[in-house]
């Protein structure tokens, strides 16, 4: 399985503190049966910026291979919706013409179906961050739907799926993955214990909703493609 959404570079943003801690959560990680994580780091283009996620992502696999955890970690980025449009060229997954964003908490901002537009004429993918947990989302799925018709992606956080963080997140988060609306399954992990690096437990949630096949896309197949697009630029 393949993790694109974690918070497991140490000392960058609200993630672990320590490489401790970072090397935990990567031992959890590989434990469940994950392969590969993409480091995504709340972004501002500022202090977390390309430079540092790369030497923090060199230096955690140098780290990851002295203690022997089987594990590769990819550089990658969390971009808020309001920096998006700066940021998506320097700032995207594994270096591939993929972008995780992230929504305001309690919203959908109006232009969000205009910005979608743009950046997928631009020739990059948009990946929408965990929309289970956003406050429009949750009170309105649906409003997915014309976003992921204008060419975005959607990523549903796996503790949503398996209801550690509420009836009503699990509720809209199964709701979209019966929509089909749904793209990726990932961790969001910012620690060994807050929302851990784990994915099977959903994975198997996942396999009762939707059959074997369509949960092996979410956690292992759509995760590939972004791997496979390393160095592939937008148009």
């Amino acid at each position: 399985m393949i993790d694109i959404h974690c918070h497991i570079l140490p000392e960058m943003d609200d993630g672990p503190q320590t490489l401790e801690t970072s090397l935990k959560m990567a031992s959890m990680a590989a434990e469940d049966g994950i392969r590969v994580i993409i480091a995504t780091p709340h972004t501002d283009g500022i202090r977390v910026n390309y430079e540092s996620v790369r030497d923090g992502v060199d230096h955690l696999n140098r780290a990851l291979q002295q203690h022997g955890v089987t594990l590769q970690i990819l550089p990658g980025y969390e971009i808020p919706f309001h920096l998006v449009t700066a940021l998506a060229h320097t700032h995207t997954l594994a270096k591939s013409n993929y972008i995780l964003i992230e929504f305001p908490h309690m919203y959908v901002p109006g232009d969000a179906l205009a910005t979608i537009s743009r950046l997928t004429g631009r020739g990059f993918i948009p990946v929408i961050a965990h929309p289970e947990r956003n406050g429009g989302v949750l009170r309105n799925p649906d409003l997915m739907e014309p976003l992921i018709e204008a060419g975005a992606l959607s990523q549903l956080t796996a503790s949503s799926i398996t209801g550690d963080l509420g009836p009503d997140i699990q509720w809209c988060a199964h709701y979209l993955l019966r929509k089909n609306l749904v793209h990726f399954i990932a961790t969001d992990s910012h620690s060994p214990s807050f929302r851990a690096p784990v994915l099977q437990k959903a994975h198997a949630v996942a396999v009762k909703l939707l059959g074997r096949a369509n949960a092996e896309l979410l956690t292992t197949g759509n995760p590939e493609m972004i791997v496979a697009a390393r160095n592939r630029p937008p148009q």
